[in-house]
């Protein structure tokens, strides 16, 4: 299979190109959470990886190429799903990831950037869509294997009860309101743990 036609920074390098790769997705990833999109520079990216420019420009073209690349990196070293046999166990996992990832100084600052430069940026928004995708399509299991289980009705929208999951923690580092830990974690787990289980995320609602 060939990558003809492919978008800048989005054909994977291999062997000894991998450590290049990996050198700039952490100077980019650095400068998104120092500076913000806006003032994301492809040369000051090269300077900061100590590769050349040609380089970064060669191979990612343009910052949102970059970015794109960036997000597809984070997805695919973020920890892989944790099964507790439970889903209350299991979401608690999930959001505890969550709040951890937002509330380290550097990865909240990162997502912070990305998600402000999606709201005007196409290609970035795309991005940044396809990071959530797959993780939540991940997560979305432990919620098919608690409706196997019985803990929730059949018919539950397995990838909107991930949402609900994420999205309290999201809301408190976007607007600085409210704590950020643990216990918040917990606690966006166990309301979406009971709302499934109401039938609150049912694909069709008329069998609630």
């Amino acid at each position: 299979m060939g990558f003809e036609g492919a978008d800048p920074g989005t054909v994977r390098p291999g062997g000894r190109t991998a450590r290049v790769r990996a050198s700039v997705l952490r100077a980019a990833g650095d400068a998104l959470a120092e500076h913000g999109f806006a003032h994301l520079d492809l040369a000051d990216i090269a300077r900061r990886a100590e590769v050349g420019k040609t380089t970064v420009y060669r191979r990612w073209g343009t910052v949102t190429g970059l970015v794109a690349d960036l997000l597809l990196d984070m997805a695919e070293q973020s920890l892989p799903r944790t099964e507790t046999g439970s889903l209350l166990g299991d979401l608690k996992a999930n959001a505890r990831l969550v709040q951890r990832t937002l509330a380290d100084p550097r990865q909240g600052a990162l997502f912070k950037a990305v998600i402000a430069a999606a709201t005007c940026e196409a290609k970035t928004a795309e991005a940044l869509h396809r990071f959530y995708d797959i993780r939540v399509e991940e997560w979305a299991l432990c919620v098919q294997q608690a409706t196997d289980r019985g803990e929730v009705p059949e018919g539950t929208d397995a990838h909107e009860v991930i949402r609900a999951v994420s999205a309290p923690l999201y809301y408190r580092l976007l607007t600085g309101s409210g704590r950020l830990d643990e216990a918040a974690a917990d606690q966006a787990a166990e309301a979406a743990v009971a709302a499934a289980r109401a039938g609150a995320y049912l694909i069709d609602r008329s069998e609630c």
